[in-house]
Protein backbone atom coordinates (compact mmCIF):
# COMPACT_ATOMS: atom_id res chain seq x y z
CA UNK A 1 0.00 0.00 0.00
CA UNK A 2 1.39 3.49 -0.59
CA UNK A 3 1.71 6.09 1.26
CA UNK A 4 -1.12 8.09 -0.32
CA UNK A 5 -3.37 4.84 -0.24
CA UNK A 6 -2.61 4.47 3.49
CA UNK A 7 -3.46 8.83 4.46
CA UNK A 8 -6.60 7.94 2.46
CA UNK A 9 -7.30 4.76 4.48
CA UNK A 10 -6.72 6.85 7.70
CA UNK A 11 -8.49 9.61 6.84
CA UNK A 12 -11.76 7.58 6.09
CA UNK A 13 -11.46 5.16 9.56
CA UNK A 14 -10.95 8.85 11.24
CA UNK A 15 -14.49 9.79 9.56
CA UNK A 16 -15.88 6.45 10.55
CA UNK A 17 -14.90 7.35 14.05
CA UNK A 18 -16.27 10.76 14.54
CA UNK A 19 -20.09 9.07 12.50
CA UNK A 20 -19.85 6.50 15.18
CA UNK A 21 -19.20 9.13 17.86
CA UNK A 22 -21.79 11.17 16.84
CA UNK A 23 -24.05 7.98 16.73
CA UNK A 24 -23.26 7.13 20.38
CA UNK A 25 -24.20 10.65 21.35
CA UNK A 26 -27.30 10.58 20.05
CA UNK A 27 -27.67 7.17 21.63
CA UNK A 28 -27.26 8.58 24.64
CA UNK A 29 -29.41 11.61 24.09
CA UNK A 30 -32.68 9.07 23.07
CA UNK A 31 -31.70 6.84 26.04
CA UNK A 32 -32.25 9.98 28.70
CA UNK A 33 -35.10 11.18 27.24
CA UNK A 34 -36.62 8.03 26.75
CA UNK A 35 -36.01 7.95 30.80
CA UNK A 36 -37.39 11.30 31.13
CA UNK A 37 -40.65 10.38 29.66
CA UNK A 38 -40.71 7.36 31.99
CA UNK A 39 -40.10 9.32 34.89
CA UNK A 40 -42.51 11.72 33.76
CA UNK A 41 -45.31 9.28 33.29
CA UNK A 42 -44.62 8.06 37.12
CA UNK A 43 -44.73 11.34 37.88
CA UNK A 44 -48.30 12.24 36.38
CA UNK A 45 -50.20 8.81 37.53
CA UNK A 46 -49.13 9.76 41.15
CA UNK A 47 -50.23 13.70 40.61
CA UNK A 48 -53.45 12.05 39.43
CA UNK A 49 -53.93 9.45 42.49
CA UNK A 50 -53.14 13.27 44.59
CA UNK A 51 -55.57 15.03 42.66
CA UNK A 52 -58.07 12.43 44.25
CA UNK A 53 -56.98 11.78 47.68
CA UNK A 54 -57.15 15.87 47.68
CA UNK A 55 -60.38 15.98 46.24
CA UNK A 56 -62.02 13.18 48.82
CA UNK A 57 -60.67 15.03 51.68
CA UNK A 58 -62.06 18.64 50.10
CA UNK A 59 -65.72 17.08 50.15
CA UNK A 60 -65.18 15.15 53.42
CA UNK A 61 -64.16 18.28 54.80
CA UNK A 62 -67.44 19.88 53.75
CA UNK A 63 -69.45 16.90 55.30
CA UNK A 64 -70.20 15.87 51.79
CA UNK A 65 -70.14 12.86 49.91
CA UNK A 66 -68.12 12.91 46.31
CA UNK A 67 -69.72 12.65 43.22
CA UNK A 68 -69.51 8.89 42.12
CA UNK A 69 -67.54 9.27 38.66
CA UNK A 70 -66.61 5.96 36.92
CA UNK A 71 -62.93 6.73 35.56
CA UNK A 72 -60.84 4.47 33.39
CA UNK A 73 -57.48 3.59 35.02
CA UNK A 74 -54.37 3.41 32.44
CA UNK A 75 -52.88 0.36 33.67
Amino acid sequence: MTRMEQDLSDRRFDVLLERLDRIGDELAKLNRRADNDENFLKLTRELASLNESLQALAYAALGQQAPQVRRRRAG
